[in-house]
């Protein structure tokens, strides 16, 4: 299993241009239509050039996070966790 680490958390409109390609395919699975004050986290998947796409408006609670990643195969840290807490 992964361990997925929190990159930052990103207004869309603030967004590094690095990440813009994975928010738009996540937006593009989901078909979400992303506004400019979109709250994104990214998340580097440890041991691979992947990272993982978190629309924050999308969760009520960080165990949904925990579900979405699980299915991924890899897990956040403890440290990504809390911090993913706090913005929910």
């Amino acid at each position: 299993m992964f361990v997925a680490i929190l990159i930052g958390i990103f207004k869309y409109e603030e967004l590094p241009e690095k990440y813009i390609p994975f928010v738009q395919y996540k937006a593009s699975l989901e078909d979400k239509t992303i506004s400019e004050d979109e709250m994104i986290a990214i998340l580097n998947i440890r041991g691979t050039e992947s990272h993982h796409v978190l629309f924050l408006s999308s969760y009520k609670h960080i165990k949904e996070i925990v579900a979405e990643l699980k299915e991924a195969d890899a897990e956040i840290n403890y440290t990504t966790k809390k911090i993913l807490e706090g913005h929910l």
